[in-house]
């Protein structure tokens, strides 16, 4: 025969018990109170919003110990901004309204998002990249970066007059990859800015470019290999194409709601764009 239970399980089963015979309790509700301050509520929303704006290392605290510790400051937080009486200052209402602004637009952005990055749509874009098997190209290219397209254009002469591309690259190359004689390795679409990758993907192995211009500076080319990949597996590119229709739903979107909107810029006399610096426009 089992033997009787022990206290501790005993303690435990009547608590159990205990706990059964007591009518149900409702489930905090975001809107449920939990302090109030001069008659003004503080609730379980409030707290779950200041939370999720802490820092990580401050989000990691015992439930407990942070619970306490945010109530506390909204407690006295409350307090403190009902001793602002009158008009809210222009510079928090100005602050509130740009905060508004930007959470309702990141909330339409983030339902656009998720509208487009449905499983069917994901497969039509990965079929119409990769369907004939074709990875696209990789290239293998080095460059010597220039600070002037006088310079760039310097440098392309000397190569066009049989100059060592790396021994230039190695001597005038303002890019980290100069002492290596300008070599980049290999790398695929969307690794370079746009106007890089532009110039590589008409060149064949063994062009030199004429100089391009990019936000880095001046770039003269020299492709050395390039060739064919493989397509991907789905699953290894699934998230990468998910975010690409994702980006581009927001900005097709974002375009059509700009051009259907009926939009007024007047033009103010003697507008200088430094006034952007003078805080004393909304702080007197």
């Amino acid at each position: 025969m089992r033997k009787g239970l022990t206290f501790l399980q005993g303690c435990v089963a009547a608590a159990v018990f205990g706990l059964a015979a007591l009518p149900a309790q409702a489930q905090p509700q975001a809107s449920s109170v939990v302090a109030k301050v001069n008659g003004e509520d503080i609730t379980i929303g409030h707290m779950i919003v200041a939370r999720s704006k802490l820092p990580a290392q401050y989000q990691s605290l015992p439930d407990d110990v942070l619970f306490n510790a945010l109530l506390d400051q909204l407690i006295q937080q409350t307090a403190l901004k009902q001793q602002l009486h009158g008009d809210m200052p222009e510079l928090v209402r100005l602050t509130v309204e740009n905060e508004t602004r930007s959470l309702l637009a990141s909330e339409v952005i983030e339902a656009i998002m998720q509208s487009a990055q449905n499983e069917d749509a994901i497969r039509d874009a990965y079929d119409a990249r990769y369907s004939t098997g074709d990875g696209g190209d990789e290239f293998n290219a080095s460059h010597i970066l220039l600070e002037t397209e006088e310079a760039a254009n310097e440098i392309k002469e000397q190569l066009d007059a049989g100059a060592d591309f790396a021994a230039l690259a190695k001597e005038s190359s303002t890019g980290p990859s100069g002492p290596n004689g300008g070599s980049l390795g290999w790398f695929t679409n969307g690794q370079m800015v746009p106007e890089f990758e532009t110039a590589v993907a008409s060149m064949r192995p063994g062009d030199v470019s004429d100089p391009v211009k990019t936000q880095f500076g001046w770039h003269v080319i020299k492709l050395n290999e390039r060739r064919k990949l493989e397509a991907p597996d789905y699953d290894q590119v699934r998230d990468e194409l998910a975010q690409e229709i994702a980006r581009q739903a927001v900005e097709d979107r974002v375009n059509q709601l700009t051009a259907s909107a009926t939009i007024e810029r007047p033009e103010i006399d003697g507008l200088d764009p430094s006034v952007l610096r003078d805080m004393s426009l909304i702080t007197n």
